[in-house]
This record gives structure tokens, sequence and C-alpha cells, in this order.
């Protein structure tokens, strides 16, 4: 992702549909631009970071990977639009952005963190090969920690 994304990750990013469930919540315009220029620094040193999901040219998410701030590792991420759910976009770019977590920045250990009660993160999760490891509450909510071990 790029300065060019900035537009449509400062709407993907301030919907509550798409981030009201996220770590942080959804952003306001300046932490997206934060977030963007970390993500561009992460990937500049770690050869591994965040990709725009993109249905032709049409921006439709993002996924990718990124340290989780609570130490427990390097994660797999993902957002799609609402309208872009249950046509197995998540899934596709989940699994590629693993895939090349694995394969080409050798990553050993990815994880995953989705509330209990996201079916949707959880059924991307288990169908691109991640397996529940862990669990633990945030504000009251059941968080479950997957796993891709290489």
């Amino acid at each position: 992702m790029g300065a060019a994304d900035l537009t449509d990750l400062m709407a993907l990013k301030a919907d509550p549909l798409v981030y009201g469930q996220m770590l942080g919540g959804v952003r306001s315009g300046w932490q997206v631009v934060d977030e963007l220029t970390n993500d561009r620094i992460y990937w500049a040193a770690q050869g591994v970071g965040m990709f725009a999901i993109r249905e032709g040219r049409v921006f439709q998410g993002t996924t990718g990977i990124h340290d989780r701030p609570d130490g427990r590792g390097r994660a797999l991420r993902f957002a799609v639009w609402p309208e872009a759910r249950g046509r197995g976009l998540a899934r596709e770019a989940a699994s590629a952005a693993l895939r090349f977590a694995h394969d080409r920045a050798g990553l050993a250990r990815i994880v995953a963190v989705a509330r209990g009660d996201n079916f949707g993160s959880r059924m991307v999760l288990g169908s691109i090969g991640m397996r529940e490891c862990d669990a633990f509450l945030r504000d009251g909510h059941l968080m479950l920690v997957y796993e891709s071990v290489a």
C-alpha cells in the first residue's frame, strides 16, 4: 500500500462496520496517515507488510502481516468492505498474504486474533489452515488466537 491508497484507507478505517471491532477501533484521518507511514517503514525493515485488496482496480480492503502491539507475534490482518464479504475475497487475500509471509519473507510462525463472536473472520482463518491455539479476554470479549507454523 502507498500514498495512492490513502483516501480508500481513510474511508475503510473510519467505517464502524469494518473497524468497530478491531484492536484500537475506528481511526481518525491522522491515525490512518501515521499507520500507513509505519506500514511502509515496516515493509522496508521486515520485507513483509500490508497489501491493498483490489477487485479489478476497485479497492476492497487490506490484508497483510504486522507485529501485534501485545507482543503475541507477527500477525495476519485483514479487513474488507461489508459489501465485499461472502464472496471469498478475504479468504483469497488472507491466504496469499500468509503464503507470502511463510514462503517469501521466511516467517516460521504467524498468528491472528479474532473475537469469539466474529464467525466470518474465524471461518476465513480456519479455511486458510490456521489453527486455534490460545484465548484471552479483551474488554469483556473472548478473543481467539490462531496460528500458522511453516
